[in-house]
């Protein structure tokens, strides 16, 4: 096998390998001044176009039929912002004890966040679960968290100093938010379609957006010095508690999904949409309830738990595939396939 083949075959995101580049980038060139400027006006901007793409793409005829399945809706639903947020305030104290504040603020606002919508429907599909039940999960989650996550900060975060939520945030929530979307809920009669037609522009714009964002963001880092003070011991420790978040998450998903009687398809599509947290969401959002140099650090515990449950994931939905025998045990090369494949079905789905 050719180092090529080799090197296809280990499951790292190649979203995560940008996020690197960018980072890497904004620590040899960080925007500094009038550029500074600029590029906050230009994040401004991609922000509220993201969020008007989402509310464009997203079809509330699909979510409404899919909310027939309320009991595994609500399961998810409760997940997402009630067990997430729970574990988070148990982690926040012990990790502030650890950890500069913005990190320990990170790693609880990373708890307050939707499900992901493409990874939450792929890896329930390698795995042999209810793929519209996902579908209809990650985007009722991603939906609800465009205010119940700035909610859930304001609620539990606004004391957290360190750049915590300020009350001003809730002006730049509604103008770069809940305006845009709901102005593309709105328009989406008109451009959905067009949407549906070209996928590229959302991909564009997606990731374009949260590397602007993260760009800005260590470059604010980078100039204020924020990353002199931050030691590889500090980077594990992040690490280990992402880990642990997530176990517990994926713990708790799973023994109550079964208690409660689930079929094993169900089951499958609550843990992978109930246990995932959304980057895509997650760093733009940021961008505007945390301001200042500190969103640098407030971020970074969510771009390592991004990476952390891909892998994961990744090995829980070969594990679920083989007893399911709904597909067989996938190659990662399989699985990346195949989640491109089940993002295009969900994109035909929601849109019409």
């Amino acid at each position: 096998m050719s180092l090529r083949s080799r090197l296809r075959r280990i499951p790292v995101d190649r979203f995560l390998l940008m996020l690197i580049a960018t980072v890497a980038i904004a620590a040899v060139l960080p925007a500094r001044g009038e550029v500074a400027e600029a590029f906050d006006w230009i994040t401004y901007g991609a922000i509220a176009l993201l969020f008007f793409l989402y509310g464009a793409r997203l079809s509330p005829q699909a979510v409404w039929a899919g909310l027939l399945h309320w009991r595994l809706q609500g399961f998810v639903f409760l997940s997402t912002f009630a067990l997430f947020p729970l574990i988070g305030l148990l982690v926040a104290p012990l990790a502030g004890r650890v950890l500069p504040a913005e990190l320990a603020l990170g790693l609880f606002y990373l708890t307050l966040l939707p499900s992901t919508v493409q990874s939450s429907i792929a890896f329930t599909s390698i795995a042999g679960g209810n793929v519209p039940a996902a579908l209809t999960s990650a985007s009722v989650s991603n939906m609800l968290g465009v205010v119940v996550t700035p909610a859930l900060v304001l609620l539990l975060a606004s004391g957290g100093g360190a750049g915590a939520f300020s009350f001003d945030s809730i002006e730049k929530i509604a103008l770069q938010i809940l305006a845009p979307f709901v102005a593309g809920q709105i328009a989406r009669p008109l451009i959905g379609g067009w949407l549906a037609r070209h996928k590229p522009v959302t991909v564009v714009v997606d990731r374009g957006s949260i590397l602007l964002v993260v760009y800005a963001a260590f470059s604010e880092g980078v100039v204020a010095g924020v990353w002199l003070s931050l030691g590889w011991q500090q980077l594990l420790i992040v690490v280990l508690f992402d880990v642990a978040i997530l176990a517990v998450a994926l713990s708790i998903t799973t023994l109550l999904a079964r208690k409660l009687g689930f079929n094993k398809q169900d089951e499958i599509a609550i843990v992978f949409c109930g246990s995932k947290k959304s980057m895509a969401t997650g760093i733009p959002m940021a961008g505007i309830l945390f301001a200042g140099h500190a969103m640098a650090l407030v971020v970074l515990p969510l771009m390592l738990f991004h990476q952390i449950q891909l892998f994961a994931c990744a090995a829980l939905a070969q594990r679920y595939a083989r007893q399911t025998r709904a597909v067989p045990p996938p190659s990662v090369a399989e699985a990346a396939a195949e989640e491109r494949d089940s993002v295009d079905r969900a994109a035909a789905t929601t849109n019409p």
